[in-house]
């Protein structure tokens, strides 16, 4: 069974609450052992140490994010939300506009995000 729409809405406000009080450890325990990480949709798929080393990364870059909508459900396992997130990149401020997809296990853990932005969406 699926979590609950509260339950994956929650967990992905958790995400931004975390990453934007510059806490790591609080995003990482959001996902699933085995989760994967596609951000943006194109790279390289990231498991394990890699999704680890890639929040630490971006509370080491002081990233924020700031949702542009409400968090949305789906009628399955999965939620999205759109949002900026202005970080430090090479001594600027940088700002990405972002749309995450994350699909959840039953117990309510990530278990993949598909991160969606372009070349288009990156500015200072």
């Amino acid at each position: 069974m699926p979590p609950d729409q509260q339950s994956m809405k929650a967990a992905m406000q958790a995400y931004v609450d975390g990453l934007n009080r510059g806490d790591a450890e609080a995003v990482i325990a959001l996902f699933a052992v085995d989760a994967v990480i596609e951000d943006p949709v194109g790279t390289e798929p990231k498991q394990g140490q890699a999704i680890r080393g890639w929040f630490r990364q971006a509370v080491a870059m002081k990233a924020q994010l700031a949702l542009a909508t409400p968090i949305r459900g789906s009628h399955g396992n999965a939620a999205a939300m759109a949002f900026t997130v202005t970080t430090e990149w090479e001594g600027r401020s940088v700002r990405i506009r972002s749309l995450d997809v994350c699909t959840f296990d039953e117990a309510g853990r990530i278990t993949r995000l598909e991160g969606y932005w372009g070349p288009d969406d990156v500015g200072s």
